[in-house]
């Protein structure tokens, strides 16, 4: 499965959306009856080429405005837009330097209005599929969906630029460079800004992308404590716990006789239902099922997953019934007890727990698919999906379209302070699975999306149309010659 096509054509709208118009122009004519002039049927045989500039400026006649009054007001609407730019200095670098040709092309040029059809069948040729328009008017981008074209709605320039990046970009090396140059800087962070040095998630990056130089880890011989240094937001004492140390063992590895004797120890944290506890510390006898969850993935990693039969069962009436559906004890969302159920079973590879656990699984993930979430979710729901061979098509494009301009995806929850609520998050672990989400779905899926419209392209576009419909008249933009002709292209005005 490609997660890229091929765009070939960029189409902007100049009003509004390249340029932004000087609210600051020297006329008597009001905002509302320049409004009307640019709807005029004048100003419309005009912007299709069958009347000059000379004839469109008549206009004024129609609302009792001397002709030379409206050109002055569009001269000086023309001579106010090279300050308001914001968009263009981005487009090459969003195309990874790959925007090497730069055409003008006006709605007179192919005598037809940019919201009409025959405009777009003028620029886009017989492929409109690998077009994408960029416009704030709605009747446009009907028109654009209409013709099968990428639309990109325009409400402010953020929004776009971050838009173009993913659309042009490409989505697994941008993240790759997002955290290699955050390297040993991926800290968490909780919802109220308050940054912590912490080994699961550290964890978690280092299991997803295989690189131990991305990572800070506490060096340990035997249990895991999930803070690195002095506790935040908790107390001061705060005890090395079993969900930090399984996790530790299975990613890290390390002698078998130091694992087994730290398994020997946790089967002393059983409560007397039978399910393994959260720390070591007798003390604070708390239970979790996502922590049941990963003690299990470390007692079946080493052929010892008999000895919590008892938490097995309640992790499936869990499972079964849906308890994890607004988080559990520590973790945040429903997709993080289900993503580790998922890696409970895929690093366990026991055919027992596969027929116990499979069918139900695949149900409940079944029904996640297209539900509300942040980046790490819909990134843990793709993993879970392309190990149970489900084709998740909706979640991917959701996943796309938060990659920030930096490469790097918006933070997602994963775990919380129980007793206030704060919620942990951090930026390298959503990135990590987000790519490591995205190569699995190639891997196991072959064919396209169902729906390309969200789809990213490959970073090559070698034609930009900007189009100068509702643009002032005499505005037009001229070619420069060279491979940085995006910065270079300037916008006269005659």
């Amino acid at each position: 499965m490609s997660i890229t096509s091929n765009y070939t054509t960029l189409i902007f709208n100049i009003g509004d959306v390249l340029f932004y118009w000087s609210s600051q122009i020297n006329t008597s004519i009001s905002p509302n009856v320049l409004r009307k002039i640019l709807s005029s049927t004048t100003w419309i045989d005009y912007e299709k080429g069958r009347i000059s500039q000379a004839e469109c400026y008549t206009v004024g006649g129609e609302f009792s405005i001397d002709p030379t009054e409206v050109g002055r007001a569009f001269q000086d609407t023309c001579d106010s837009l090279p300050q308001s730019n914001k968009v263009i200095p981005h487009l090459k670098a969003c195309s990874d330097g790959m925007l090497h040709i730069f055409d003008g092309i006006t709605s007179a040029g192919v005598g037809g209005r940019k919201l009409n059809f025959g405009f777009y069948k003028a620029v886009t040729g017989a492929d409109p599929s690998r077009t994408i328009s960029v416009d704030d008017k709605m009747e446009n981008v009907l028109s654009v969906r209409l013709l099968g074209m990428r639309d990109v709605v325009f409400y402010d320039h953020h929004k776009v630029v971050r838009a173009l990046y993913n659309l042009l970009g490409d989505p697994v090396e941008r993240g790759r460079q997002y955290l290699t140059v955050n390297a040993k800087k991926l800290l968490s962070v909780t919802d109220s800004g308050i940054f912590l040095r912490e080994n699961f998630a550290q964890l978690l990056i280092l299991e997803a992308t295989d690189n131990r130089n991305l990572v800070n880890l506490t060096d340990t011989h035997r249990t895991w404590n999930f803070f690195q240094g002095k506790p935040l937001l908790t107390t001061e004492e705060f005890p090395s716990d079993l969900d930090t140390t399984s996790l530790g063992l299975t990613v890290m590895g390390g002698p078998e006789d130091v694992a087994h004797s730290v398994m020997d120890d946790m089967l002393d944290y059983i409560d007397d239902d039978g399910i393994i506890q959260t720390y070591f510390d007798h003390r604070r006898p708390r239970i979790d099922p996502v922590v049941c969850v990963n003690v299990l993935t470390l007692f079946y990693s080493y052929g010892r997953g008999h000895q919590l039969n008892r938490t097995l069962r309640w992790i499936r009436d869990v499972l079964l019934h849906r308890t994890y559906l607004h988080g559990t004890r520590y973790y945040a969302t429903p997709e993080c007890f289900l993503y580790f159920v998922g890696r409970l079973l895929e690093i366990s590879n026991d055919a027992y727990l596969e027929a116990y656990i499979k069918p139900p699984l695949i149900k409940r993930i079944q029904e996640r698919i297209g539900a509300d979430g942040d980046a790490l979710a819909f990134s843990m729901r793709l993993l879970l999906c392309a190990y149970l061979g489900l084709r998740n098509d909706l979640d991917l494009r959701n996943l796309l379209a938060l990659q920030c301009e930096d490469g790097g995806w918006e933070i997602g929850w994963i775990y919380k302070y129980r007793s206030s609520g704060v919620k942990i998050g951090n930026r390298g672990l959503t990135t990590s699975l987000a790519v490591k989400a995205i190569l699995k779905v190639q891997e196991r899926f072959h064919s396209p999306p169902s729906s390309p419209s969200g789809i990213p392209a490959v970073p090559l576009v070698n034609q930009a149309y900007y189009n100068t419909a509702r643009s002032p008249p005499g505005c037009f933009l001229q070619h420069k010659s060279d491979s940085s002709v995006v910065s270079r292209s300037q916008l006269y005005c005659n």
